[in-house]
């Protein structure tokens, strides 16, 4: 089983990051195939960028090469995975929705905890869209940009166990999700804060993905992700 695990921003160490903690969640005979989108932001931190970003993870997934089983969009709150249903056929698994759904099995209600506030309502909205807000206590914002998590990762996990420890106390969540692709690998640090379940999401959506693919199902290709009609794309894709 190949597994394509993209990321949504350019910044080949997260890519290099996700892509370690996908493969140690696989299973035997899997193998990850990690991808650095070919343009878009260095990190994923507002709708301009997000929309950029879905873009660019069309695109690389649409460039490669060799046959794969499933995809993984590794970004939290982003745009674009309808857009990679309408193009595959293989199942596609977003992280904030893998985190959020492996949240709801092992307790009543969870919270997100992200990276800047600004990305709440992205994180909001996706979990709206997806239906998965009902359980959802909060979702709170460390405080650190993007970038900020693999400058400094000592900072990153007390700024992130701090909110995680704010959101059992004070929203009465159960469960945690880390609400960044950059955050992959913090999960038993914040345990160890929190005495509660922490939710990686990269984690999650390969044994999701791997699960889909054993059980043989594929997207649906009656109305919502039928594939694209064809018709001219006028100046797409751009020439360089």
């Amino acid at each position: 089983m190949r597994i394509l695990v993209v990321n949504v921003n350019t910044t080949a160490a997260i890519t290099e990051s996700i892509g370690k903690q996908a493969a140690g969640a696989a299973a035997p005979g899997t193998e990850i195939v990690p991808l650095t989108p070919s343009f878009g932001a260095e990190s994923v931190e507002g709708n301009y960028e997000s929309y950029l970003a879905a873009i660019a993870v069309m695109e690389a997934v649409r460039a490669y090469p060799e046959p794969f089983d499933a995809v993984i969009q590794a970004g939290y709150g982003e745009h674009g995975r309808e857009g990679l249903q309408e193009l595959l056929d293989v199942p596609v698994v977003d992280i904030t929705e893998a985190a959020a759904s492996t949240a709801q099995f092992v307790g009543r209600s969870y919270s997100v905890v992200t990276s800047l506030d600004r990305t709440v309502p992205l994180i909001e909205d996706r979990l709206s869209a997806a239906g998965l807000s009902g359980r959802c206590a909060s979702v709170r914002a460390s405080g650190l940009a993007v970038l900020d998590l693999d400058r400094d990762p000592a900072a990153a996990v007390d700024a992130i166990a701090e909110q995680a420890v704010r959101a059992v106390d004070d929203d009465r969540a159960e469960v945690i999700c880390l609400g960044c692709g950059g955050m992959s690998g913090l999960a038993e640090r914040v345990v160890e804060r929190t005495g509660v379940p922490v939710v990686d999401g990269v984690t999650a959506a390969v044994t999701i993905a791997e699960s889909l693919v054993r059980l043989g199902l594929t997207t649906s290709k009656v109305r919502t992700y039928a594939p694209p009609r064809p018709k001219k794309m006028t100046n797409w894709p751009p020439r360089s």
